[in-house]
C-alpha cells in the first residue's frame, strides 16, 4: 500500500472514498477531541446516501460525504463509533460502545497490533521457556508466532477482554515459509490492551515437521517448457466505457465501489436501464475449523469482520492476476491511524471470451448459426494470513450475472505422529496435518428487479404419483411458494428439487403477463457444520441457512454484526429478523450463504490449486426474449467457401 495521490474529487453521492477525504475526516476527529495519541482507527467506512437522498440527489446537487469511524483506545480499550460529515467538517455524532458488556464485540484487527502481539510472545519467560522444554532454543530468532483471532470460548479471563491467540511456526532461515513447521500444542494468549501474557498452554512434545514448505520458483526448481503463449489482444480497445464509478459495458451498467471492510462493492445494477440490484457485496465469511485439539478448537476467523478484506487487498498486476485490455481502480483505506492509504490497482476489470452464447445448426441453407459469449469481469484479491481469497463478478450478454470466490494460498496446518491417523485432520505431507475446516461466504444482495417492490418465492420441481394425473409415470412439474415474512423466507437449497429462488417484480409483468423476476439459483454448498449449540453457530448464525431475506433498513449490513470479534453471537441477521417484518411486495435485502468444505489432500500442499464456489442470479421472464440475438458472428470466424462458418454451415471453427 502506498500514500494517496491526487484523485478526482467525487461527482456522485456513491462514488468511493478518497485518499482526500479520509485526511479530511481525520481532521475532523482530531480537531473534535476524538483521536488523540492513543487512539486507533480499526474501521472507517464510507457512510453510504440513504435511497431517499439518493433519489433526492440531482447531478451538480452538493454532496454531503461522510464515514462512519470506529476509534479505539489503544491504551484503554474504550470504543467510540462516530459518524463524520466531511462536506461539512464536523462529527455528526458519535457514541460509546461497550466492548466489555455483553454481549461484547471487539473492534477489527490493526495491523500494528500483529506486530506487537509477536514482541509480547517473544519476550514471554513461559513461552521461551517452552521452547526450550522442546529443544528449540536455537530457533527463537527465527520463530513466528502467528497472531490469530480467539473465537469466543467463555474463559473468564478472557470475556469482555481485546484478546488474541498466537500460534508458533518455525523457519530456517529468514527467507523461509513458517506455515510448513507448526509448533504442535503450544498456545499463547495475550491481552492487547495490557500488553501481556494472559495465558500459556504447552501440551504434547510431537516433533515439529522438518519438510519445505517452499513453493517459489526458486524452490521448485526448473519450470516447464511446454506451455505455449496464449495472447489476449483487443486491438480496437475493450468495449465497456467508464465514467469514474461509473461502468457501461452493452446492455449492464454499474457503479464500481471499494472500502477497508467489504472490499468491492457494486451499486445500481441495471441491465436495458432497468434495476436489477441497488447494491451487491460480500459482506462476511466464516472459517471454522473442525478439529478438537486445543491448539485448534476455537478457530473460526470472521476475514472480513475481525480482520476487514478490503484493508488486506492486494495491488494486482497486469499479466498476473488479469489478463487482457484492463481497466484499474485504486482503493483507498484508512491505516490504525486514520491517515489515508492508497491500494493500487485494487480492482481489475476486464472482457474475456466464454465459449458459445447460443448455436443451432438447421438442415438446409439456413445450416449453422453460432454466437460467441463474453462477460465483462469486475473482480478483487485480499490475503488474510495463509489463505488468499479473489471475488469476480460476472456480468453476461444474456442479463446473467454470477459470483465466484475463489480460494487459494496455504492451508492452515499442525503436526502429528507421521503416519498416524486423525479423525480431525489428513496427513497432507510427512507430519504436516491440515484440519478440515470450512469456507462459507455470505453474499448481500439488495435486490432491485424492475424497483424495490418485490416478492420472493421458492420454486421446486415435483413429482407427480403415478396416477389419473400422470398416468404414463413421466409426468413432474414444479411448485411455487411465497416467503412472505423475515422467518419464511430462512431456508435451505435442496438440489433434489433443483430448488431455485426468485426475486418477483410485485408490479412489473413480460408480455406473456407474468412477473418479471430474476432466479438465485445456488451451487452446492454445506452449511455450517459445527453443532448447533456451539460457539461458531451462535457467532456464524448467518452459515446455518442457505438465504435469509430482510426488510430493507440502512445499516444493516453485516451477517454476523458489527464486531463478530470476540462476540457471544446472536448478532447480525438473528437480529435483522427478530422482528419477521414484511418482504411480500416490500424492498427487501436478499442474503446467501455459499462456499466450500474442505478436507485437504495432499494436492493442497505447499500452496493449493483454487477452489471455486458462487451462484448465478438470471433473468427469468425478466426479458421477453433472448437479449442476446442481436450479438454479431465472431470476428475471428474462419471463412469457408467465401462465408462465415458460423452461418454457412459445415464444420466450425469457432465453436469452442
Amino acid at each position: 500500500m502506498s500514500h494517496p495521490e491526487h484523485a478526482p474529487a467525487p461527482q456522485h453521492p456513491l462514488d468511493p472514498l478518497t485518499g482526500v477525504e479520509i485526511d479530511r475526516a481525520r481532521e475532523i476527529l482530531v480537531a473534535a477531541g476524538l483521536l488523540g495519541d492513543t487512539w486507533r482507527v480499526p474501521m472507517l467506512l464510507p457512510d453510504e446516501p440513504t435511497k431517499d437522498e439518493l433519489a433526492a440527489w440531482n447531478p451538480g446537487d452538493e454532496i454531503d460525504r461522510r464515514v462512519d469511524v470506529t476509534l479505539m483506545d489503544a491504551a484503554t480499550g474504550r470504543v467510540i463509533e462516530a459518524i463524520v460529515s466531511i462536506t461539512r467538517g464536523e462529527v455528526i455524532r458519535a457514541h460509546e460502545h461497550a466492548a466489555s458488556e455483553p454481549p461484547y464485540g471487539q473492534p477489527q484487527y490493526l495491523f500494528e497490533e500483529y506486530g506487537r502481539a509477536q514482541e509480547i510472545v517473544k519476550a514471554s519467560p513461559e513461552w521461551q521457556a517452552a521452547m526450550r522444554r522442546r529443544g528449540l532454543e536455537d530457533r527463537i530468532d527465527l520463530a513466528f508466532c502467528s497472531p490469530l483471532a480467539p473465537g469466543f470460548v467463555g474463559r473468564a479471563n478472557e470475556v469482555g477482554r481485546r484478546v488474541i491467540r498466537s500460534l508458533t511456526f518455525l523457519r530456517d532461515s529468514e527467507d523461509d515459509i513458517p506455515w510448513a513447521h507448526p509448533v504442535e500444542g503450544l498456545i499463547v494468549h495475550i491481552d492487547l490492551v495490557k500488553n501481556e501474557v494472559i495465558g500459556i498452554e504447552d501440551e504434547g512434545d510431537t516433533p515439529v515437521p522438518a519438510g519445505s514448505g517452499q513453493y517459489t520458483g526458486e524452490a521448485v526448481g526448473p519450470v516447464r517448457t511446454s506451455l505455449k503463449p496464449i495472447e489476449i489482444t483487443q486491438p480496437e480497445g475493450p468495449s465497456f466505457h467508464v465514467d469514474g464509478s461509473h461502468v457501461q459495458w452493452e446492455n449492464w451498467s454499474l457503479r464500481v465501489g471499494f472500502n477497508a471492510r467489504e472490499g468491492l462493492v457494486l451499486h445500481d445494477v441495471r441491465f436495458a436501464d432497468r434495476p436489477v440490484l441497488a447494491r451487491a457485496s460480500v459482506p462476511e465469511m466464516v472459517v471454522p475449523y473442525g478439529d478438537t485439539s486445543n491448539t485448534r478448537f476455537w478457530i473460526s476467523y470472521f476475514d472480513a469482520g475481525e480482520y476487514l478484506l478490503g484493508k488486506n487487498a492486494n495491488h494486482l498486476e497486469l499479466g498476473c492476476d488479469c489478463l487482457g485490455v484492463i481497466r484499474y481502480f485504486d482503493g483507498y483505506v484508512a491505516d490504525d491511524h486514520g491517515h489515508a492509504v492508497q491500494i493500487p490497482n485494487v480492482v481489475c476489470m476486464h472482457e474475456e471470451d466464454y465459449g458459445i452464447l447460443w448455436k443451432h445448426t438447421e438442415q438446409g441453407p439456413v445450416g449453422a448459426q453460432v454466437r460467441r459469449s463474453r462477460r465483462l469481469v469486475v473482480s478483487y484479491f485480499s490475503t488474510i494470513g495463509n489463505y488468499d481469497y479473489g471475488f469476480y463478478w460476472y456480468f453476461y450478454l444474456d442479463g446473467s450475472i454470477h459470483l465466484e470466490a475463489k480460494a487459494t494460498g496455504i492451508v492452515f496446518v499442525g503436526a502429528g505422529e507421521p503416519g498416524s491417523t486423525n479423525p480431525h485432520a489428513n496427513e497432507i505431507a510427512p507430519g504436516v496435518f491440515a484440519p478440515v475446516h470450512q469456507h462459507l461466504f455470505c453474499a448481500r444482495l439488495d435486490v432491485a428487479v424492475d424497483g424495490e417492490d418485490n416478492r420472493l418465492v421458492e420454486i421446486d420441481a415435483a413429482r407427480i404419483p403415478m396416477g389419473e394425473q400422470n398416468p404414463f409415470g413421466n409426468a413432474f412439474t414444479w411448485t411455487s411458494t411465497t416467503l412472505a415474512t423475515e422467518q419464511q423466507a430462512q431456508r435451505e437449497a435442496d438440489t433434489s428439487v433443483a430448488r431455485v429462488w426468485e426475486v418477483q417484480s410485485a408490479s412489473k409483468t413480460n408480455y406473456t403477463g407474468a412477473p418479471t423476476a430474476y432466479h438465485l439459483i445456488p451451487e452446492p454448498t454445506a452449511l455450517l457444520m459445527a453443532d448447533p449449540g456451539s460457539s461458531v453457530a451462535a457467532r456464524a448464525a448467518f452459515a446455518t441457512k442457505h438465504i435469509w431475506a430482510t426488510a430493507y433498513e440502512p445499516g444493516q449490513i453485516w451477517p454476523a454484526g458489527r464486531y463478530p470479534n470476540a462476540h457471544q453471537g446472536g448478532a447480525g441477521l438473528p437480529a435483522y429478523s427478530a422482528g419477521n417484518r414484511s418482504i411480500d411486495g416490500e424492498d427487501f435485502v436478499l442474503w446467501h450463504t455459499f462456499g466450500l468444505t474442505h478436507i485437504p489432500r495432499t494436492e493442497d500442499w505447499p500452496i493449493m490449486p483454487v477452489d471455486y464456489a458462487g451462484f448465478w442470479f438470471k433473468p427469468y421472464g425478466f426479458l421477453d426474449r433472448n437479449p442476446a440475438m442481436d450479438v454479431p458472428e465472431s470476428s475471428q470466424a474462419h471463412a469457408r467457401d467465401g462465408g462465415s462458418c458460423c452461418c454457412g454451415g459445415g464444420p466450425c471453427h469457432c465453436d469452442h
